[in-house]
């Protein structure tokens, strides 16, 4: 059985601490949220604003990789409106227009409807969505045939937050009907330092700051990453370590864990070696590789490449997958002999081609 990749971004069961008992380290206030200020700004005006005007808040958009806050701030923003918890559900759970009427149709004035991957919505559901989102109504057929029959009903105003790792996806008109729509950007160590600083302290596990520090270089810019290490150390940390997390006890479980010092993990280093070795650095296609080691062509493209992509270990070019310089070094393989210009695209004799100049 495969070892489960903790640095990936995607949602694990332990991710989700109310089903198992486990306290929950996501921020409740937008006060106590860590990064995207720019963002977190715009909420805050935007709450303010609908409680003063004592109405539904602007329907929000978040796009950008997962594990990056966006079901965090439903629920934040959920709790600042009205003490409550968002109604949760996804894009691919949506599959008829009755799924999606039941829910509208039981929100309360001013509730909040997080909606994950919205952009896998089908086209029919998403026709429902538009003049709810608009003028919080819808109107359902009744019957079929010559019988059938549209009843409008009145749904109480709410706010939509919509989240996407694929914002190319959404239609224009739906991305139109968002007030804010707001890219959310990998977290800079600094920030990812705050982050495991406060959940080592709601874990009430001691900890020193070079081991926080390593744990926040390590997380590939992402807070579901840095809390998910930062409970992995904590179990080596009690058996091997009274409980006290020290810079060796940190570096010990991270190396049982092969993660190295980018973050990258087995996976990620078998797709560059594979890359490097049976591709010549590329350029490759994804489905290519994906052959060759085994994987599924989406799991390559949306778990491994684009951490690759940012930290500039890899590039996209129109002939496929190229591994860079720093990609190499990293993986401790000199990069192959470049050959020349001229006879990479010369296609004629050196003597027709001189001629020809």
């Amino acid at each position: 059985m495969a070892r489960e990749r903790i640095v990936t971004a995607s949602t694990l069961p332990e991710d989700e601490p109310s089903r198992s008992g486990q306290l929950t380290l996501r921020p409740r206030k937008l006060s106590d949220y860590i990064g995207q200020p720019e963002l977190i700004e715009k909420l805050r005006i935007s709450v303010q604003a609908a409680k003063t005007r004592n109405e539904a808040m602007e329907h929000v958009l978040l796009h950008g990789p997962p594990g990056l806050g966006k079901t965090t701030l439903a629920h934040i923003v959920a709790s600042e409106l009205n003490g409550s918890v968002p109604r949760i559900t996804s894009g691919p759970a949506l599959v008829r227009p009755t799924d999606l009427v039941s829910i509208l149709t039981n929100l309360g004035r001013g509730d909040v409807l997080f909606i994950d991957e919205i952009h896998r919505i089908p086209a029919a559901v998403e026709e429902y969505l538009y003049p709810a989102m608009e003028d919080y109504c819808i109107d359902v057929m009744m019957g079929a045939g010559t019988h059938a029959q549209s009843m409008h009903m009145e749904i109480q105003p709410f706010t939509l937050i919509a989240a996407t790792t694929r914002a190319g996806l959404l239609s224009g008109p739906m991305r139109s009907r968002f007030g804010i729509v707001h890219h959310l950007n990998f977290y800079s160590p600094e920030d990812l330092l705050r982050i495991v600083r406060r959940s080592a302290e709601l874990l009430n596990l001691p900890a020193e700051e070079k081991s926080l520090l390593l744990l926040a270089h390590r997380a590939r810019g992402t807070p579901r990453v840095v809390n998910r290490l930062l409970r992995r150390v904590r179990d080596f940390a009690v058996v091997r370590g009274q409980g006290q997390l020290t810079p060796a006890i940190t570096q010990d479980a991270l190396d049982l864990e092969a993660v190295d010092a980018m973050g990258l993990d087995d996976l990620d280093r078998r797709f560059m070696r594979v890359l490097a070795r049976d591709y010549d650095g590329g350029p490759a296609g994804l489905e290519a590789l994906s052959a060759t080691m085994g994987e599924e062509s989406d799991t390559l493209e949306d778990v491994v490449e684009p951490f690759l992509l940012q930290i500039g270990f890899l590039r996209r070019t129109p002939k496929g997958r190229q591994l860079t310089v720093a990609g190499f070094a990293h993986i401790h393989l000199k990069p192959p002999a470049q050959s020349s210009a001229s006879q990479a695209s010369t296609l004629f004799p050196t003597s027709e081609a001189d001629r020809l100049r």
